[in-house]
């Protein structure tokens, strides 16, 4: 979850890195955007107050970039804050906005731009209601509202599915699945407990019931589940109940979180086959349906990727990986 911290360190240090970037000339953009919808979102305007009834717009949705289409919010973060501007705590993704300083009109404030494209959104200050603290204040005409069925279709047409896996700490986990060829994206998040938005100190507690997990997007023309499930479990050790080496708790248990009964009985069926083929002692995975994944602080994001050298990359992830490379080098992106 962001916090005001996190906003301020990417405003000062730098952006995280999109997903994709789009770029268009001048007039491109002229040509493909209202005269109102280039003034807000390309010549950093700003609409008037209470000018949209997207303020009062509350029911489950999506919102995208007027000129990107990036998915940006989840109306699940959508509250009434009273200014006038529609209001949410969260972006969809915590690298769907990117962050900068803006001294203009006399104030000081982190103007919040869309990351792939650059359109100007709106701001984001720290008067928001808890957990996170944060108001991020969006132009609605900046916004384009993107129902189930048009975002379904788009899922389609990228063939992009989602898988959910916790396996110990989510560093480890993150590493290796962002080396499988196939995979488009991980996340590293929490999932499988009931506590809403929760932060990593909450989660090591282990009274949230969580466990550190990570999404996985991925091509299933490229890698198919049964072999993610069959890496998942072969890259941590599954028959240590709350447990992976040093780290123990609730938080790192084994588990395979399934969108629908097909994906059970997949990971139910690779369980029984690597429980005979690799393990003497029982597999302990849980298998559970999916309901909510929370992303990580920006901290543990592509954790191994930017700090190697670690001590705990070191001394723990560098020989899961040595184990992955070797069990599995045909698979690994080139």
């Amino acid at each position: 979850m962001l916090q005001w911290k996190d906003v301020i360190q990417y405003a000062s240090n730098g952006n995280p890195e999109p997903d994709r970037k789009v770029e268009k000339t001048e007039q491109e953009w002229r040509d493909q955007l209202t005269t109102e919808q280039f003034r807000i979102t390309r010549q950093k305007g700003t609409e008037m107050a209470f000018s949209s009834e997207m303020c009062s717009l509350f029911e489950p949705a999506l919102y995208s970039c007027v000129c990107c289409d990036t998915l940006l919010f989840n109306a699940e973060q959508k509250f009434e804050s009273g200014s006038g501007w529609p209001s949410f705590t969260q972006p969809i993704k915590q690298n769907a906005i990117a962050y900068h300083q803006d001294n203009s009109h006399g104030m000081i404030r982190i103007e919040t731009t869309c990351n792939t494209c650059g359109a100007h959104l709106g701001h984001v200050f720290p008067d928001g209601p808890k957990p996170s603290g944060l108001r991020y204040c969006m132009n609605a005409v900046a916004l384009k509202k993107v129902t189930d069925q048009s975002l379904e279709s788009e899922r389609e047409t990228q063939n992009i599915q989602t898988a959910t896996f916790g396996g110990g700490c989510f560093w480890c986990t993150e590493a290796i699945f962002d080396r499988l060829e196939g995979v488009t994206q991980v996340r590293s998040g929490y999932a499988g407990g009931k506590v809403k938005n929760p932060a990593y100190r909450e989660v090591c507690s282990g009274n949230t019931g969580h466990a550190e997990v990570v999404q996985v997007d991925y091509d299933p023309n490229i890698i198919n589940y049964s072999d993610l499930i069959r890496i998942h479990l072969t890259t941590h050790d599954p028959t240590t109940l709350n447990q992976q080496g040093a780290d123990r708790g609730t938080q790192y248990r084994s588990i395979i979180l399934v969108n629908n009964d097909q994906e059970r009985e997949i990971a139910e069926q690779i369980i029984k086959e690597v429980q005979g083929e690799a393990y003497e002692d029982l597999i302990v995975t849980e298998v559970k349906p999916f309901t909510s994944f929370y992303e990580a602080e920006p901290e543990h994001q592509n954790f191994y990727n930017r700090q190697p050298q670690y001590g705990y990359c070191q001394a723990v992830i560098d020989p899961k990986l040595a184990k992955f490379k070797m069990l599995y080098a045909e698979k690994i992106k080139q």
